[in-house]
């Protein structure tokens, strides 16, 4: 994917963090940038680690690791979901 430059406004004390000299910085610097998109269902996790160039699953770490988790189901959802596998014969391979 071919790279563009594009002109943000920031506040001054900002601009030094922008400048980032290695790709991984780059990615979390992007990656944050896309994290709004994230947080509401704009994009997928799919679709945002394609823009960023790496894949999903990295994403998910990377997303992971400030706080937006992929699976967002509690504990006691996932009890509730595996409990009706189990009642319709699904889980028989789940245990």
């Amino acid at each position: 994917m071919a790279d563009v430059v594009v002109k943000i406004k920031v506040p001054e004390k900002l601009a030094p963090y922008m400048n980032v000299t290695n790709r991984h910085d780059e990615i979390e610097r992007n990656a944050m940038l896309l994290y709004p998109y994230l947080q509401r269902g704009s994009i997928s996790f799919g679709k945002a680690a394609e823009i960023l160039g790496i894949h999903k699953w990295d994403a998910m770490d990377l997303y992971g690791a400030v706080g937006l988790a992929y699976f967002d189901q509690t504990a006691n959802e996932l009890e509730d979901d595996l409990s009706t596998f189990k009642e319709l014969g699904i889980g028989e391979a789940i245990s």
